[in-house]
């Protein structure tokens, strides 16, 4: 296997590591009681945990055990934006799909905007997310249409907080394992769901430490690869407890300007059916990969 990761300013800090290797095919499939209300917000039938807070609980307690509730609520759908922010420029990747937090399984389509992908055009990546492995397709850089490239994300230098483009959604919540200085800003509406509003600082060295197995070893990664640990926060919660809303802000020192990547994750849909097929190693692509249309490629 090998594993090539730049630091990336700009609108390039998303997406700009690859890697290749092979995976045993693993299906998951997660039925809860049914579908939430609708897309755009959802009841959140099929949930199976509650963490009590009426305000009245210590708030970083409330928050730091977010990643157990959405455990035991099993799987979601979710949209995600990454905003990157490098001087004045802004590029904003999006992306949409389904998670299962139980076996820590997801399926995102990434949209990047043209400026980030190179030429105009791009077709939308579609990544499958799975403990300390990120799956992409569409990737382009010289992989065939019908290959996968893998990435094992503990070597990376953010541990796929942000690489991807996406923000793993339960790398998202065990990130705020480690939160500290919470405050609790009231409720609000989210989606014509009641929630309230949390927010602190999580520190990635704390969360990696109490960081459930599977979520451990790429939040390690990047307890040691930020060159700050401290990541502001705000996080919306339900009256059960489950996220319906996180943004988490990560800061770069780079040798030009500081480079702030904004990543925001809506989770709706609580029980909707999940199904997460990750590729056989006959899919995975092990050829050489471009690292820009006019840069070196990785073997």
């Amino acid at each position: 296997m090998a594993v090539r990761q730049r630091r990336c300013g700009g609108g390039a800090l998303a997406v700009c590591a690859l890697a290749v290797a092979g995976v045993m095919a693993v299906g998951t499939g997660c039925a809860g009681a049914g579908p939430g209300a609708d897309g755009g917000g959802g009841g959140g039938t099929g949930r199976r945990a509650v963490a009590g807070s009426g305000g009245t609980d210590d708030p970083a307690a409330v928050v730091r055990r977010a990643a157990d509730v959405l455990a035991g609520a099993g799987c979601a759908e979710t949209r995600t934006s990454m905003e990157t922010a490098a001087g004045g420029t802004r590029v904003t990747i999006r992306g949409e799909g389904a998670y299962d937090f139980r076996r820590q399984l997801g399926r995102i389509k990434v949209v990047l905007p043209k400026d980030a992908a190179g030429a105009g055009g791009h077709r939308p990546i579609t990544e499958l997310l799975a403990p300390g492995a990120l799956y992409m397709k569409n990737r382009g850089a010289g992989v065939p249409d019908d290959k996968w490239v893998r990435i094992d994300t503990t070597g990376l230098e953010d541990g796929n907080l942000v690489t991807g483009g996406v923000t793993d959604p339960m790398a998202a919540a065990e990130l705020l394992r480690g939160a500290d200085g919470v405050t609790y800003r009231g409720r609000t509406e989210l989606a014509g769901v009641a929630v309230r509003h949390y927010r602190g600082v999580a520190d990635i060295g704390r969360a990696a430490r109490a960081a459930s197995p599977s979520a451990r070893g790429a939040l390690a990664a990047a307890a040691k690869g930020f060159s700050v640990d401290a990541v502001p926060f705000d996080v919306y919660l339900d009256d059960e407890g489950l996220v319906r809303k996180v943004r988490h802000r990560f800061s770069f020192a780079t040798e030009g300007p500081a480079v702030t990547v904004v990543s925001t994750m809506l989770l709706y849909g609580f029980g909707i059916p999940v199904s997460v097929r990750l590729p056989a190693d006959a899919d995975i692509y092990t050829g050489r990969i471009q690292q820009g249309r006019s840069g070196p490629e990785t073997p």
